[in-house]
């Protein structure tokens, strides 16, 4: 290995970029959206954590009374809709951003526009689905939402109508992300950044695009069926009607599989950005890892009806679907091997990303291991909707894909802020949340094994339960202590945190060339690449230009002073992201009886909307 190009120093990259609450509102920077998405989802992580706190503190013993039924089902729905489209899925979005043109080579993704949109539209997306909650009138029905118990002569109320029209905003801005970062990655690689070049994140967060265009078609189909059958009388899920019982159940695991692999890729992409780092070797088995990623997109779409042993599908499916769920294990368990041959004989250096790194490989091991459980038909019939599963898909999701996104913000923001997290606060928090996830989690296995079954407000006593729901609850309160420590190390670092300097890591990849933070034009002319690691192979000042050339009176050049076009900032994204909200909404009226309203309001606002995009797609880029 050559030995790691030295950082350029001393130059500062804010005189370069916009500020004010008026150029957040405006940016088409990918770096920007990137950190608008890392804060809108950390208040979204907040407020799922506090329903989640209410829900364990309201099953901490037997015949609790904390909170109703009514609520609790909204409490309990709405922390995992929040959870998985509010958290998890814009936390990738946040790294999506940010890293996939600094790691290509790129000074900006495909469509800056169409990225911006995407954004507002996840945002208001969101509003839709939490604020009802304020009103208690959240989505109340699972977050899979199983029809026909969501359809109008289950659910009367307003509940399950910002759910669905929720997820279908939602839906737009997945989708446009998707297309946009498929373009990207394709057309706007840098000179010799051949696809067996491209940093693991950056090809993991590719597969997961192409599972994002082929999954969400699937939930679009069953939610315009439920939003027809509630607002428009159809009879897509009425059973009486004639309509098969399993048709909701099938449309939303077909898309709700392969989102398991949509959260849990970009984590995998960020820990195998942090482990070679901190081992100081390369990624033992980069191409293995590269196919594997590929083969878990392919096989996720195999494996869906593993949540429908239940219901009667015969021993031909039970057993097609066993089998594929045992082989998607097989290039799950190749990845966690790769990583422990990284660290075998490194070098290694416990930062706290680094440790949260490790605890991804060992928690997520142990999830895996508990869904090959679930592989067998048999198994699986008396696990299923106990709380053996709620232990397993959280190890998976909360011991994966939060430990593995929290191993990539401690990594990567030095390089978005230019300053440095609190490597003390850190450790303290990552114990605290290591400590509180098992001991929240871990006995849910015993509770589940002994029959408590999922999505039960409250029990009698002398089942059994009561040790492992206290114990389950103590550590939910643990882990919001943890949260906190690490909300304080955020806001303390960004604003006060020492200067991170470049590459403060010593790390590999091309990112690190560059200035912290970022500017707007990323790259000041576009490198070229030879190889796999460039800052371990080539010298700094062969990929970036020297800060003689892209510095003035100790601070970086602007585009405008170096020649480089760059997108306009425009409003419009925001715009249009509120209009087609508006539209989509606007059928609540129609639920309240006032047809002429939603009418006037949905076709005010698609005359808008289109206004919008004719203006934006006429008006100069740059």
């Amino acid at each position: 290995m050559a030995t790691m190009a030295a950082p350029v120093s001393g130059v500062h990259a804010e005189s370069s970029s916009p500020s004010g609450i008026w150029s957040w509102l405006t940016t088409v920077d990918h770096k920007r959206i990137g950190i608008l998405y890392l804060v809108s989802a950390m208040f979204f992580f907040v407020w799922g954590g506090l329903e989640a706190l209410v829900i364990r503190l309201q099953l901490a013993g037997p015949n609790m009374g904390l909170v109703s039924a009514d609520m609790y089902n909204q409490l309990f729905t709405m922390h995992g809709t929040t959870m998985v489209f509010l958290v998890v899925m814009p936390l990738s979005s946040a790294f999506f951003n940010f890293l996939i043109p600094l790691q290509i080579g790129a000074r900006d993704v495909a469509f800056p526009r169409l990225n911006a949109f995407s954004y507002w539209v996840f945002l208001f997306g969101g509003l839709v689905i939490t604020l009802p909650i304020l009103f208690g009138l959240a989505p109340n029905g699972g977050w899979f939402g199983y029809a026909p118990l969501t359809t109008k002569a289950y659910a009367t109320g307003y509940n399950i109508d910002y759910w669905v029209l929720g997820l279908q905003i939602l839906g737009v801005a997945s989708l446009a992300a998707a297309f946009n970062f498929i373009t990207t990655i394709i057309n706007m690689r840098a000179p010799g950044m051949h696809l067996m070049r491209m940093p693991i994140f950056t090809w993991m967060s590719f597969v997961v695009q192409f599972l994002v265009i082929l999954a969400f078609p699937a939930i679009t189909v069953a939610l315009v069926f439920l939003m027809f059958d509630r607002f428009f009388g159809t009879n897509f899920y009425t059973i009486a009607a004639g309509a098969d019982p399993l048709l909701w159940q099938h449309l939303f695991w077909i898309f709700g599989h392969p989102e398991v692999y949509i959260l849990i890729l970009p984590a995998f992409g960020l820990v195998s950005e942090v482990l070679p780092t901190f081992s100081k070797k390369p990624l033992f088995g980069y191409p293995v890892m590269v196919y594997s990623g590929m083969l878990i997109g392919f096989l996720g779409f195999g494996v869906w009806a593993h949540h429908m042993f239940s219901v009667g599908m015969g021993p031909v499916a039970d057993s097609v679907f066993s089998l594929t769920t045992m082989l998607i294990a097989i290039p799950t368990g190749v990845k966690i091997l790769n990583w422990i041959s990284t660290m075998w004989g490194g070098n290694i250096r416990f930062t706290t990303s680094m440790l949260f790194g490790i605890a991804l490989v060992g928690l997520f091991t142990i999830g895996g291991i508990s869904g090959i459980m679930h592989s067998s038909a048999p198994a699986d019939l008396q696990q299923t909707d106990s709380y053996f599963v709620v232990a397993h898909f959280h190890y998976v999701l909360f011991g994966g894909a939060v430990f593995g996104i929290m191993a990539g913000i401690y990594y990567y923001f030095p390089k978005m802020t230019g300053r440095m997290l609190d490597e003390t606060l850190g450790k303290i928090h990552f114990w605290t949340f290591f400590i509180a996830m098992n001991l929240t989690f871990f006995p849910m296995h015993f509770a589940g094994l002994y029959g408590m079954p999922r999505r039960i407000y409250t029990y009698d006593a002398g089942q059994g339960w009561e040790l492992f729901n206290k114990l389950s609850t103590a550590g939910v309160i643990l882990q919001g202590v943890g949260m906190l420590v690490f909300l304080y190390n955020f806001i303390k670092s960004w604003r006060s945190g020492p200067v991170a300097g470049n590459n403060p890591w010593g790390a590999p990849t091309l990112e690190w060339a560059l200035p912290s933070p970022v500017p707007d034009y990323n790259f000041a002319h576009i490198p070229t690449i030879t190889s796999r690691y460039p800052l371990w192979d080539q010298k700094a000042d062969e990929l970036v230009k020297s800060e003689a050339e892209t510095t003035v009176g100790g601070r970086l050049k602007t585009a405008k002073e170096l020649g480089i076009p760059m997108p306009f900032p425009t409003i419009r994204p925001l715009i249009a992201a509120l209009l087609m909200s508006t539209m989509l909404c606007s059928v609540l009226f129609i639920h309240a009886g006032n047809l002429p309203l939603a009418m006037t309001i949905g076709i005010g606002s698609f005359l808008g909307l289109a206004f919008t995009l004719v203006s934006w797609l006429t008006s100069p880029l740059e």
